[in-house]
């Protein structure tokens, strides 16, 4: 969290994916100041942050068993011009060993 404010400001509000996480604080103090922590069950590997009212990051989490090559490929499709692609069909696309769960 201290690299976020390091870079973006002070944070708000962080949103993380409820199935990534085992337990969650409901808050967080930063730099003496409250920082909210939300769950939602979204699967798809972000983090959202919200510095302002209306100032929002979404950013991608390169799973710990990426190879380097895999991380730097999916941190570049992330940031490609147009890309609309969903964070879990990045990680996928960039062999990062995530999988998608076949239903039907």
């Amino acid at each position: 969290m201290m690299a976020l404010t390091q870079h973006l400001g002070p944070v708000m509000r962080v949103g993380l994916d409820a199935s990534d996480w085992e337990e969650l604080p409901t808050r967080l103090i930063v730099d003496d100041r409250v920082v909210h922590v939300d769950s939602f069950p979204v699967g798809d590997g972000t983090v959202l942050v919200t510095r302002g009212d209306q100032d929002h990051f979404s950013l991608l989490v390169i799973p710990p068993e990426a190879t380097p090559e895999a991380a730097r490929a999916a941190l570049a499709q992330a940031v490609a011009p147009g890309n609309a692609s969903p964070a879990r069909q990045i990680l996928i696309d960039a062999g990062t060993g995530e999988r998608l769960h076949e239903t039907g």
